[in-house]
Formats: C-alpha cells, sequence, structure tokens
C-alpha cells in the first residue's frame, strides 16, 4: 500500500513539474457598440458594430521551457464580427496573429504574422489606445498604420535594459525574381519608466501589390512621440512625417501628422481627448482635422463601458473609415467591452 501511495505521490510531482514548464491559455475580447455616422456631404448611419475600443477576438497562447533559460511560445488569433459571428481580416483563421519563436535572455525572435511596429508606436502613446473615436481606429485613422500587421513576419524584440527596449521586423515580400518587391521593414525603440514613456518609429513599404500602386515605389514615415504622467492626468503627443516615391525615385506624396492628447482616471471613470492634424505637402487642399473626446467606466477588472465623441474635417484625406475624401465625419460611439 505505502509503495503504491509512494508511486501516485511521485507521478503527481512529475505532472505537476511537467505543467510547470509549460502553459496554454486561452484568451479573447468581446466588444459591442451602437455607432451613429454623420457624412457631410452624405446620409447618417445608425447601427450595432463589433470592436469600437477593442477588436473583438479570441486566442491560445503558450510557452514551453525548454531549459537553459531558452523557451518556446507561440499565438493564434482570430478576429470576429461580435455583431455577426462572421471572420474578420477578409476571413483569415487567424488573421490577428499567427506566429511561434524563441525566447531568451538575448531577446525573443517571433516568425509568422505580426503587428507592424509603427503601429504598435501609436498604440502606445495614442490617449485612446487606436479605438473608441472615428471608426474605432483612434489616432490611426490619421496617422499611418501601414496595414496594422504584416504576414510573413521576422521580428526580434531586445529585452528591457533599464527602460530601454526595441524591435525590429521585416515581412518578405515573396515576389519571384526579387527580394524587396512587396516588402516592408520596421523598427520600433522605446524609454519607459515612470513618468516618461518616449517612443521613436520608423516604416517603409514596398508599394507593389498596394492599391493603386503598379510599380516598385515605396512608402515611408517616421513617428516621435511620448506620454508624460503627471499622476493626475496624462499628456499624450505624436508627430509623424511620410513620403511616397515612385520607382523612379520621384516624390508624389509628402504629409506630416501631429497628435495632442490628454487622459485623466476619475476613480473607474477614465476621460481622454485628442486633437490630430494632417497636413499635406504636396497637394494643396489635401488637409484633415481629427479631434475626439471620450471615456470608459470600469465596471470589474475584466468589464467596461465606453462611449466617446468625435468629428473629422477632411479636405481630400478620407480619414477615419469615410472612405470618401473631403468628406466630414462625426461619431457617437456607446459600448460594452469584456474581456475574458
Amino acid at each position: 500500500m505505502n509503495k503504491k501511495l509512494l508511486a501516485l505521490a511521485a507521478l503527481s510531482a512529475l505532472a505537476g513539474g511537467a505543467s510547470a514548464q509549460s502553459s496554454v491559455t486561452l484568451y479573447g475580447v468581446v466588444d459591442v457598440g451602437i455607432e451613429q455616422t454623420r457624412l457631410s456631404p452624405g446620409s447618417n448611419t445608425l447601427r450595432l458594430s463589433s470592436g469600437i475600443q477593442s477588436g473583438s477576438r479570441w486566442g491560445v497562447k503558450g510557452k514551453e521551457d525548454l531549459g537553459g533559460g531558452l523557451s518556446a511560445s507561440f499565438q493564434l488569433e482570430a478576429g470576429f464580427d461580435a455583431t455577426t459571428g462572421a471572420r474578420g481580416q477578409g476571413g483569415l483563421a487567424f488573421g490577428r496573429q499567427s506566429w511561434v519563436g524563441l525566447d531568451g535572455a538575448w531577446g525573443s525572435v517571433k516568425l509568422g504574422r505580426q503587428y507592424v511596429p509603427f503601429f504598435l508606436a501609436q498604440d502606445t502613446i495614442d490617449p485612446f489606445g487606436t479605438g473608441i473615436i472615428g471608426d474605432g481606429s483612434g489616432m490611426s485613422a490619421v496617422f499611418r498604420p501601414y496595414g496594422v500587421r504584416m504576414d510573413n513576419t521576422i521580428n526580434y524584440s531586445t529585452p528591457n535594459f533599464g527602460g530601454l527596449s526595441a524591435e525590429v521586423a521585416y515581412g518578405m515580400g515573396e515576389i519571384s525574381g526579387s527580394t524587396s518587391r512587396g516588402s516592408q521593414y520596421g523598427f520600433a525603440a522605446y524609454y519607459d519608466k515612470s513618468p516618461v514613456t518616449a517612443v521613436l518609429a520608423y516604416h517603409k513599404q514596398n508599394l507593389v501589390g498596394q492599391p493603386g500602386n503598379v510599380d516598385a515605389g515605396e512608402a515611408r514615415s517616421w513617428l516621435v512621440g511620448g506620454v508624460f504622467d503627471f499622476k493626475a492626468a496624462k499628456l499624450h503627443a505624436a508627430y509623424a512625417d511620410n513620403r511616397d516615391e515612385t520607382a523612379g525615385g520621384a516624390t508624389f506624396g509628402r504629409s506630416r501628422d501631429w497628435m495632442l492628447g490628454v487622459s485623466a482616471p476619475v476613480g473607474p471613470v477614465t476621460v481622454m481627448a485628442s486633437y490630430i492634424r494632417h497636413k499635406d505637402r504636396q497637394v494643396g487642399n489635401a488637409d484633415a482635422d481629427f479631434w475626439g473626446l471620450g471615456a470608459t467606466y470600469a465596471l470589474s477588472k475584466r468589464t467596461n463601458f465606453y462611449a466617446s465623441y468625435s468629428r473629422v474635417n477632411n479636405d481630400a484625406l478620407g480619414a477615419s473609415g469615410t472612405g470618401l475624401t473631403g468628406v466630414d465625419a462625426t461619431w457617437l460611439n456607446v459600448g460594452i467591452r469584456h474581456r475574458f
């Protein structure tokens, strides 16, 4: 009997040790709100919309300890429209993220479909977290997000050195006969040590395969921004310079973007506001002004209400989901988000 008990205890210890060496987590977000859009010129629309604050999603992620300070990790994340149940990201099975990688004291390397560093830099400093205002894209309605994600990506992230960290990513174009056609490259460097968060980011995208581009021209952007925490409130700011060139090197697009914002916690409520200016330096009368005001109310650590009012005045940008250049738009968004 004692031998059997000892054997069971040994098996239990081994099972506990094995589970401690690896883990898999199921997680997700369900976000649904009422969105009223008014276009001028144009019509008004009232609809139930998914992912206004955060894209509705479900995913699995995990890590396995390989020993010697090395571990393997993966993440599979699928987006969906919570109002209809339809797949997001054009129907991709795991359109939000799909990667596998290795982690160590030297940093991490991930291979697969991943976020663009330039977009993550915006998400870090936007008071709205690239959501809530407009069509739910926050400052990325005006600042270039470069598709938000890249396919066929190799990403390297450094460890954190006293608040300093960085990541660099290369998205393979995978077009026969050329290593540059259709490719993308970007990096972001961060300093995050209270009360300051600062970021410097760059992205370059070969325009082959992009809508409206038939040659091997390229688009590239620099971004610098930061957040200063005054405890009672946070000040947010960003600046980006954008340039587009043809295959022959001729500039056909040049613009600059500014963002100034603030966020302040008041008990369970967080109030946010921002003003964004797009200045076109290549074409006259192609500027835009985008401002928004919003708030979230925490019901718990995982569930919150949100509401926002925002407006874009477009000369020719077609910003924030209007899809139409020269069309002004206002949005009123009210919704609920639950994370699990």
